[in-house]
């Protein structure tokens, strides 16, 4: 089991849940973050830092996003790692 970012995320890309990642399991896209689900150990920490309440257990995602937990999964593996807060985009 494993945490995904979800829909609030997307266009915005708040960064505060990368800093108190312990196992570095964020990963950038263009528009939002991903979670690689192998790394992530369910610590629970990155919920709280998510300003716009974007990240769930993958047991508690909401129906109409549950597609974002193949999504994290498939994107985490094609994306950049990230490891520090970085600006949010513009508009987010």
């Amino acid at each position: 089991m494993a945490y995904v970012v979800t829909q609030p995320c997307d266009g915005c890309k708040y960064t505060d849940c990368v800093t108190v990642c312990p196992c570095d399991c964020f990963r950038e896209g263009d528009r939002m973050l991903y979670i690689e689900p192998e790394d992530c150990i369910d610590c629970d920490q990155c919920v709280a830092e998510c300003p716009v309440e974007a990240i769930f257990h993958e047991d508690q995602v909401p129906e109409p996003w549950r597609h974002y937990i193949r999504l994290n999964a498939e994107m985490a593996k094609t994306c950049p790692p990230i490891f520090e807060r970085k600006p949010p985009l513009s508009g987010g």
